[in-house]
């Protein structure tokens, strides 16, 4: 005899679900791993469903790999994956960098290999259907999909990845930038504005570009940086961080400061010294009081995130010649109105230092003005959970609250129930949780964590006759 118990729910398929789906279905052999999307496809999330061959990783390839124990694996993958005539990869001084959509692939062959491992029953299973609910249950959950049909499960990963921020510009010609939404009506004379000044900003322009939209493209952010661009590194050791700096977020950035001028001085760029304090992130970050965390998403948090989240050279090219040629403009602003007219939306906006807004008229409004906040958030699924009491935003309101195994905190602020979660959604907790350098250990040593809690039979569990 077999038992039959029941799957556990991993809840999104970008690289935080897959990963951790596909180390938990070889962990639990004789446990199902239900994986659930809602979008069309598996192994992709937001990030790696674009198919611009100009939307390149901010990562250099090799450090890419889906697994912290095989750096090459990525590496290996490219050079035995056949490619069309579309140049899916760039070669610079900086390093190689490969097209989002092309590592999506990469993804999909995992998945897809995983799927295929012979056994006596599915180890890992695909539900494509939006999770809209979890209902508490006798050793697990009652899941619901948004076609109404339930499944008990064992317990739920929350695999969100980036939230939806619901506070763009209200406008019947605002567009999501990962939208669908039909940009071939275009007009070539009518500026249109993009609302962020990132990566996303960056990706839009490309993709704008590539469809051939000639026209002029405006960008405004409230401080109007752009992420800036990778370089070849030397080596910098990880500097040793005094007590005193990891309490205070001034003495923090006075420390970061000099050693920058040390590596100056040993003539080692800046970004060698930012990537050195990968391994550290995640400590300087929790060491830091809640009030010194406030303080850095208030003033730092802009000129952090375009030092440690750079472009790749190709990206920063297509930008630069945008500048250059006067076709993009940036502009330190904030949006303060917008009224929809016939054919176009009048945006206010107020620059940076001026006493009165100036009105642009566009055609088109793109927000990339960066991730939702969980605390704001209109995710049917946490608005759910959180109703129920059974998860809680963390003190910043940023992402969930959690334990240190990374089980979910309820109101009460305990993590009895098997709900765990990985990935963005630990924005608060942990930072640096976004990059797949960032959660690819995590998904790895949060599946032998799921693994050990849930590898006893549980009670009432069904039996089968082999």
């Amino acid at each position: 005899m077999r038992t039959t118990l029941p799957p556990l729910a991993v809840i999104g398929a970008g690289f935080s679900g897959t990963m951790a789906a596909l180390h938990l279905s070889r962990l639990m052999p004789e446990r199902p791993v239900l994986l659930c999307e809602k979008s069309g496809a598996f192994a992709r999330g937001l990030a790696y469903a674009t198919g611009c061959s100009d939307h390149l990783l901010n990562v250099r390839a090799t450090n890419m790999s889906a697994f912290p124990d095989q750096p090459e694996h990525f590496s290996r993958w490219l050079e035995s994956c056949p490619l069309d005539g579309v140049a899916w990869t760039r070669s610079t001084p900086a390093g190689l960098f490969a097209a989002r959509g092309l590592y999506g692939r990469y993804l999909t062959d995992l998945l897809l290999t995983a799927l295929s491992e012979p056994g006596p029953a599915p180890r890992l299973m695909l539900e494509n259907d939006e999770v809209v609910d979890l209902a508490p249950v006798e050793d697990g959950f009652e899941l619901t999909l948004a076609a109404g049909r339930r499944r008990r499960v064992a317990g739920a990963i929350l695999a969100c990845g980036n939230l939806r921020a619901p506070r763009g510009p209200r406008s019947r010609y605002a567009v999501d930038p990962w939208g669908d939404a039909p940009l071939d009506d275009l007009r070539p004379d009518l500026p249109l504005l993009i609302v962020g000044t990132g990566l996303t900003m960056v990706d839009a322009v490309a993709a704008l570009r590539q469809r051939r939209f000639p026209g002029p493209i405006l960008a405004v952010s409230r401080h109007g940086l752009l992420p800036q661009v990778h370089a070849a590194t030397a080596p910098w050791p990880a500097p040793e961080i005094p007590a005193a700096a990891r309490r205070s977020l001034p003495a923090l950035l006075r420390f970061l400061r000099g050693e920058t001028r040390r590596a100056a001085d040993a003539e080692v760029d800046w970004r060698s010294v930012i990537d050195s304090l990968r391994g550290a992130s995640i400590g300087l970050w929790r060491g830091l009081p809640l009030a010194e965390q406030r303080r850095f998403l208030r003033h730092v948090r802009a000129f952090w995130d375009v030092h440690r989240h750079r472009m790749a050279p190709p990206a920063a090219e297509i930008i630069g010649r945008e500048l250059a040629g006067g076709s993009l403009t940036l502009m330190r602003a904030r949006v303060v109105a917008v009224e929809d007219r016939a054919g176009h939306a009048r945006v206010n906006l107020r620059e940076r230092g001026a006493a009165a807004p100036r009105s642009v008229d566009v055609q088109r409004i793109i927000d990339a003005s960066g991730v939702g906040r969980v605390a704001d958030t209109d995710d049917l699924l946490l608005r759910r959970l959180m109703g129920r009491g059974l998860i809680r935003p963390d003190a910043l309101g940023l992402g969930l609250a959690v334990a240190d195994d990374l089980a979910v905190l309820d109101q009460r602020g305990e993590a009895g129930r098997p709900l765990w979660t990985l990935g963005p959604l630990l924005r608060g907790t942990l930072w640096e949780c976004t990059a797949v350098p960032d959660i690819r250990g995590q998904a790895a040593e949060l599946a032998r964590t799921v693994a050990a809690r849930l590898q006893d039979v549980a009670p009432g569990a069904e039996l089968e006759t082999a």
